[in-house]
C-alpha cells in the first residue's frame, strides 16, 4: 500500500477529490466518486466496489492504531515491507476497529492496492461534507449493475422510480428499500447521478447495499413482465387502497416524481393502480415517505 502525507488544499490529488465531489462529468470521466464517514465506506467494502484513494485525518480518526490501513503498517501484523494489508485484515479492520480477527475474516473488498494519503484536521475541515465523518474519505471505482445481473428471489420486491431528480429523495428512498429488504431498485430514466455526494450520505450507504440498477422505462417494463413481477403503480386516479392490493407475490412498486407522477407507459402497464389516502388539503406525500410506507405495507403483508 502506498502512503503519502499531503498538506496543502492546492495539491492536485485534493483539488481532484473536490472536483470528483462536486461534479457528475468528472465522476463519469475518470470512473470514480467520493465516499465519506467509516459506515458508508464498510457498506462499500461489503458491496465489493473498489477503493483507489483513501484520505485519513490521524487527528480524527485517532491515533497509530486506529488510522486504518497504517495500521498494519506500524503494529507488525502480516503485511509485507511496504505496508499492504489483505483485503480481509482491512475489511475486519472497518468492522472492529483492530486487525485481532483478520484472519478469520473473508471479504470481497478491494483494498490492499489503494493509495493512503494523511491529511491535517485543517484541511480536512475543507474538503469533508460533515463533520461526523471518523476522517475517512476514499474515492472508489464506479460500477455500473444491470438487468442481466440482478439474481432475484421467488416473488421479489422491487421499487421502481422514474425521472426523480433529487438525490437526497433517491438516497432516502434506498435507505427504506434497504430497511425493508427490497431486493433490487431500478432508477428509470434517471435525472441525478447514483454516485452524487449527497444521494450516498442521504441513503447512509444504502446504495452499496441494495442492487440498483440504471435503466430506462422502455427497458423495465418487459423485463418486469417477462418474469411475471406485478407491476403496482402509485397514482391517485383511478386507483385502489394500497393495503387492499395483494403485494405478496412478485411485486414492483412504481413511483413517480412529485410534480408530475407517472408517465403514460407504466400507468399502461400496470396490473394495478394503488394510492395512499391523503385526509388533508393536500394530494401528495414526499416520494420517500409514499415509498416507504408502500414497502411498510409489503412487509406487513408477507409477514
Amino acid at each position: 500500500m502506498k502512503r503519502e502525507t499531503v498538506t496543502s488544499a492546492t495539491n492536485p490529488k485534493i483539488r481532484n477529490l473536490l472536483l470528483l465531489q462536486e461534479k457528475s462529468k468528472a465522476r463519469r470521466e475518470q470512473g470514480l466518486f467520493v465516499v465519506e464517514g467509516r459506515r458508508e465506506l464498510e457498506h462499500c467494502l461489503e458491496g465489493g466496489f473498489r477503493v483507489r484513494t483513501v484520505f485519513v485525518c490521524p487527528e480524527i480518526a485517532g491515533p497509530a492504531e486506529l488510522t486504518f490501513p497504517g495500521a498494519f503498517a506500524r503494529t507488525g501484523s502480516r503485511s509485507d515491507a511496504e505496508g499492504k494489508a489483505s483485503s480481509a485484515e482491512l475489511a475486519a479492520y472497518f468492522r472492529t476497529g483492530s486487525r485481532s480477527d483478520a484472519s478469520e475474516t473473508a471479504s470481497p473488498s478491494r483494498l490492499g492496492d489503494c493509495l493512503l494519503i494523511e491529511i491535517p484536521e485543517a484541511l480536512y475541515r475543507k474538503v469533508a461534507y460533515r463533520d461526523s465523518t471518523e476522517g475517512v474519505i476514499a474515492e472508489v471505482e464506479c460500477k455500473q449493475l444491470t438487468l442481466e445481473q440482478l439474481r432475484l428471489p421467488e416473488n421479489p420486491l422491487v421499487v421502481v422510480l422514474e425521472s426523480v431528480e433529487k438525490p437526497g429523495n433517491l438516497g432516502a428512498v434506498l435507505r427504506s428499500a434497504d430497511a425493508a429488504g427490497a431486493d433490487a431498485v431500478l432508477v428509470c430514466d434517471p435525472l441525478t447521478d447514483l454516485y452524487n455526494p449527497n444521494l450516498i450520505r442521504a441513503s447512509i450507504g444504502a446504495v452499496f447495499t441494495v442492487p440498483t440498477v440504471l435503466v430506462s422505462s422502455a427497458e423495465a417494463i418487459p423485463w418486469l413482465k417477462a418474469r411475471g413481477i406485478r407491476i403496482l403503480t402509485a397514482q391517485l386516479q383511478d386507483s385502489s387502497l394500497y393495503y387492499d392490493t395483494d403485494m405478496r407475490c412478485g411485486t414492483a412498486l412504481v413511483m413517480g416524481t412529485e410534480a408530475t407522477g407517472l408517465t403514460q407507459p407504466w400507468r399502461e402497464a400496470a396490473d394495478a393502480h394503488i394510492r395512499i389516502p391523503m385526509l388533508g388539503r393536500l394530494d401528495s406525500l414526499n416520494v420517500s415517505v409514499s415509498t416507504a410506507i408502500l414497502l411498510f405495507e409489503a412487509v406487513r403483508q408477507r409477514q
